[in-house]
């Protein structure tokens, strides 16, 4: 186990993971929105800052998204919501205790493209993180395979192995790790938070999906402000082998909010961001 910790927070080094993360046990919906920590997910929306609602057939879920952490990921989907791409397409895959997926106009899970008709890869930040209720873009196994489909995370609790490496992590803040590229001591508050350890303890999440824990990681771009009562629901419905859902869980309209988005196309958004991160 010490073997695979050690592994794991190399690997976290090796990318550059200096992140500051946190929890609370106390917010009613058992996310990190609105918490006291220094976290980015954990802040409430803002004047200026785009917020999407997905209005499903099972209610209302709204999303603060983060433009510099993964500004590929926020062109692509804002753009996609503001065409009415997803309108009227479904959850096609809903597994209780790890997420819900969407995005797909074909609903097979198969379909889908970004809005530049070609796929792209996945963009690391060390701010966001798959918390409960992160909003994360789905990818195959091939590079450069990011389309339209998006996921937001349901797990309440890490497994029992993740629970041992975040509790190291938490009791073990002071352990010298070695040194960076340019002979900086690197701590494991450096690159496992207080923060982060106490958030995904307190609240769960897919870390494995991590770009800091794992080289085939997925992009965060995103959070449930609101809402996570109806992600719950829609995780629990019934499924089949596929976890299709047997009844189809609709996403009727998105509504975005952002005063900035509507000033100008996506590649002009985009090579803002772009320069400005």
């Amino acid at each position: 186990m010490l073997k695979k910790i050690f592994a794991t927070l190399c690997l976290l080094i090796l990318v550059g993971a200096l992140t500051a993360c946190g929890g609370d046990e106390d917010h009613p919906e058992g996310t990190i929105v609105g918490t006291s920590l220094d976290l980015l997910q954990a802040g409430l929306p803002q004047d200026g800052d785009t917020v999407v609602t997905l209005h499903t057939s099972m209610g209302d879920i709204i999303i603060r998204l983060f433009p510099k952490e993964a500004p590929m990921a926020y062109v692509n989907f804002v753009t996609h919501a503001m065409n009415g791409y997803y309108d009227g397409t479904i959850f096609h895959r809903v597994i209780q205790g790890f997420m819900i997926q969407g995005g797909d106009p074909l609903g097979t899970g198969f379909g889908g493209e970004s809005i530049w008709g070609h796929g792209f890869g996945p963009e690391y930040s060390p701010n966001l993180r798959h918390f409960r209720g992160a909003l994360a873009m789905a990818q195959s196994q091939m590079p450069n395979s990011i389309g339209s489909q998006f996921y937001i995370v349901q797990s309440f609790f890490l497994d029992d192995e993740m629970y041992l490496e975040f509790r190291f992590a938490l009791e073990n803040q002071d352990m010298l790790l070695g040194e960076n590229h340019v002979g900086d001591r690197i701590y494991v508050s450096n690159v496992v938070s207080e923060d982060m350890a106490n958030a995904y303890l307190a609240f769960g999440g897919t870390p494995r999906l991590d770009l800091a824990m794992n080289q085939s990681g997925h992009t965060v771009f995103g959070q449930v402000t609101t809402g996570m009562n109806v992600v719950d629901t829609i995780s629990a419905v019934e499924r089949n082998e596929n976890d299709r859902p047997s009844e189809d869980v609709v996403i009727n309209s998105v509504t975005v909010t952002g005063t900035r988005l509507f000033e100008m196309c996506p590649d002009d958004l985009l090579e803002e961001l772009l320069r400005e991160g």
